[in-house]
């Protein structure tokens, strides 16, 4: 039995705290509170998002900074409320004055939303504070797919089934995600709206039925399927209903995801051992791309196509690992243990990915790590687009 909903998710509330930080603790800020009585903490907010991103170091109204933020929240205007702040630099410059005509529940999204003019202002990296994530929850006879704020706010359970739900993936447009459901006892790919909780069905194959992900266009998804007797690797256009295989290897193929170019990475053993292989959009002969180690799997593309994060196998231990494919330089990024499903940020500096039970996020360079501390569980985490 599978029930949609779009209420709140207490058993999988979120915090994040930020364990690793840049050298010299971040930049200093200071955020004075928000005047006008509005029924948000919104300089807190403010505060906590840029502390979260391992770059700042908020202080309290009139400490010594680089930069500080004021603001007012009243009611009014045509929508609610009135949300207005500067930032400005430490000589006093005005860098940001800008407002917002708001109701009183877009309170919260709008702090997010000067957070991230803020960070971008000062570093020139579009912010996250805004964005989403989706997660897997549960297990032992019930499981959840959540989505909730990129700071762990306002989880939302948009499907609850008694069956396993498996590898989310978020459309381009961000207002869908596909999934493998066992609904039935047997694995399917289902494409739901996340919004409205409208359901698809767009593969049901014999066997498996797995790793769905979008092309960035938004109108095929790439996926394995073993209904030929072996896993490969096979897209099918959303608008038609029979999916194309593109690889054919007596070897097991899987977890395809795209580049921008429309080229696909895909796990394959065809070497020996499990690693990672690009095939062109309509197939034809794979390029290895990764030696290191023994074992380098689930692939995750960052959105601007320069970075391939992934699982890494090294003493026993699973990592997260990223290959940049302008050096060919590959570097190991978290202390390892059961790491696995890495999914880049939208701005490409950070990947999320679970450890056991556990959500964390670490940056594309190592030097940034943020914990997300759950009340329950959750796996598989997949980190939305940009809004549009």
């Amino acid at each position: 039995m599978l029930l949609l909903g779009v209420g709140s998710f207490a058993h999988a509330e979120l915090t994040i705290d930020v364990t690793k930080g840049i050298e010299g603790g971040g930049i200093p800020i200071a955020i004075a509170p928000f005047g006008g009585g509005a029924p948000e903490d919104i300089a807190g907010t403010i505060a906590t998002d840029l502390q979260r991103t391992g770059k700042f170091a908020p202080q309290s109204a009139g400490s010594p900074a680089d930069y500080s933020v004021t603001g007012q929240a009243q009611s009014g205007g045509s929508r609610g409320y009135v949300v207005q702040f500067q930032l400005n630099g430490a000589q006093g410059s005005q860098l940001l004055n800008l407002s917002f005509d708001v109701p009183a529940n877009q309170l919260r999204p709008v702090a997010h939303r000067i957070s991230d003019l803020i960070y971008e202002k000062i570093t020139g990296e579009r912010g996250l504070s805004g964005t989403r994530i989706a997660y897997v929850a549960g297990g032992g006879g019930s499981w959840y797919l959540v989505v909730a704020d990129a700071d762990g706010q306002n989880p939302r359970m948009i499907l609850r089934s008694g069956q396993p739900i498996m590898s989310p993936a978020w459309s381009p447009d961000g207002a869908k995600l596909a999934y493998v459901s066992f609904e039935g006892r047997r694995p399917q790919i289902v494409v739901q709206d996340v919004y409205n909780g409208g359901r698809r069905v767009v593969s049901a194959a014999p066997g498996i039925n797995g790793a769905p992900a979008w092309s960035p266009d938004g109108r095929r998804l790439a996926f394995t399927l073993s209904k030929d007797g072996n896993p490969e690797i096979y897209v099918l256009d959303l608008a038609a209903q029979t999916p194309v295989r593109l690889t054919n290897s007596s070897s097991i193929d899987t977890e395809p995801v795209w580049l921008p170019d429309g080229s696909i990475v895909f796990t394959s053993d065809r070497g020996g051992s499990p690693q990672l292989y690009r095939i062109g959009s309509g197939g034809g002969a794979a390029q290895r791309l990764t030696f290191e180690g023994d074992y380098n799997a689930r692939p995750s593309v960052s959105p601007d196509g320069r970075y391939i994060a992934m699982v890494h196998r090294r003493g026993g231990r699973f990592h997260i690992a990223v290959l940049d494919l302008q050096t060919r330089q590959f570097r190991v990024l978290t202390a390892g243990g059961l790491d696995e499903s890495p999914s880049f940020a939208p701005n490409s500096k950070m990947i999320i990915y679970s450890n056991g039970q556990r959500l964390t996020a670490v940056s594309v360079d190592g030097s940034i790590k943020q914990d997300f501390a759950l009340r329950g569980n959750g796996r598989d985490p997949v980190w939305a687009p940009y809004s549009r």
